[in-house]
């Protein structure tokens, strides 16, 4: 997932649409529908894991193309957050509807996106978009990116679902806890912001 303290200059004036990164976004949104029909409908686990495996190669392919091929665009830097975003509700409401997992889990995630997108205006007012991303966002993002699959692994019988179940549930603990963790710290460097740099609205409407 990437992040910035300032939208770039030049991403800031790229306007362009079509680039191989923002393809591979819009590929990834369109799994989100595919991956909960696959999950709801059918029930067909093994083609669902493939739809996040998928989803989970072109997040890091779009990132790493878009600084490769200079192709960082203001309509990339939207959607990318906006898919993740996206994948994340979708895995833990299918998963949750299918009783796989339970509720409290797939609302403490949503939630906790709730109050990080709740930040955003207080951080424009200092004229950031962002915050660098913690290292502990890091760990908790490969943790559940783990533990989804390995659940829906786990929705089975056998050794190998039982396996996938009992490392699933280790990766998703984890991976909660960081994520919440993770989210604390986030709105401390916010506040500390706010304590100590003075609002830019003079800036901006000289911008």
């Amino acid at each position: 997932m990437k992040s910035r303290t300032h939208v770039g200059e030049d991403a800031a004036r790229d306007t362009r649409v079509w680039t191989i990164p923002n393809l591979l976004s819009m590929a990834r949104l369109a799994g989100v529908p595919l991956f909960l029909w696959l999950v709801l409908g059918p029930e067909a686990d093994g083609w669902a894991l493939v739809v996040l495996m998928v989803s989970g190669a072109t997040d890091y392919a779009d990132g790493y193309l878009a600084r490769k091929l200079d192709q960082t665009t203001v309509v990339g830097q939207i959607l990318d957050p906006v898919a993740d975003r996206l994948y994340i509700l979708a895995v833990v409401v299918g998963l949750a509807l299918r009783d796989v997992i339970p509720w409290w889990l797939a609302v403490s995630l949503p939630l906790r996106d709730a109050l990080m997108w709740g930040l955003v205006p207080l951080l424009r007012t200092r004229g950031y978009s962002s915050l660098p991303v913690h290292f502990l966002g890091k760990a908790a993002t490969f943790n559940l990116l783990y533990a989804f699959p390995l659940l829906l692994l786990g929705d089975g019988d056998g050794l190998v679902a039982r396996l996938a179940e009992v490392f699933g549930w280790a990766f998703a603990v984890w991976g909660v806890g960081l994520y919440w963790w993770a989210g604390v710290l986030y709105a401390w460097q916010v506040y500390r912001l706010l304590a100590t740099t003075e609002p830019r609205k003079a800036t901006a409407r000289g911008e």
